[in-house]
């Protein structure tokens, strides 16, 4: 089940399971947490030709990771079988903000979950 902030089409909803699992492997190295998690991820798109977009933003500007993460997003996403190419669109608009970390990723930072 993909989290209820993240905007997903019908064809890509097929694929949540393995899309949430690739996912959780790439991790926000400064806060260490994975992107799925922290909630930079705000949409997937999968078209009939394969083709996937992922939207997602960084924690800021400044953000250590904003060179790696889209490339192992898209190596991460083209092990799906069904997945031919991944291209990643990085947006700054709506800014990512703290509530954004699912619940699970607020315990494992340690903050308080609700």
């Amino acid at each position: 089940m993909i989290r209820e902030d993240i905007k997903i089409n019908e064809l890509a909803s097929e694929y949540a399971e393995i899309l949430v699992e690739k996912l959780e492997t790439i991790m926000d190295p400064e806060i260490g947490l994975d992107i799925y998690n922290l909630g930079l991820i705000y949409e997937i798109n999968l078209d009939e030709n394969g083709r996937c977009k992922v939207v997602l933003t960084f924690t800021g500007a400044g953000c250590g990771c904003i060179d790696s993460v889209p490339a192992e997003i898209q190596q991460n996403l083209s092990e799906i079988e069904g997945i031919n190419v991944v291209a990643v669109e990085i947006v700054w608009s709506p800014a990512w903000k703290i509530t954004r970390i699912s619940r699970f990723g607020r315990i494992a930072l340690g903050v308080n979950p609700n």
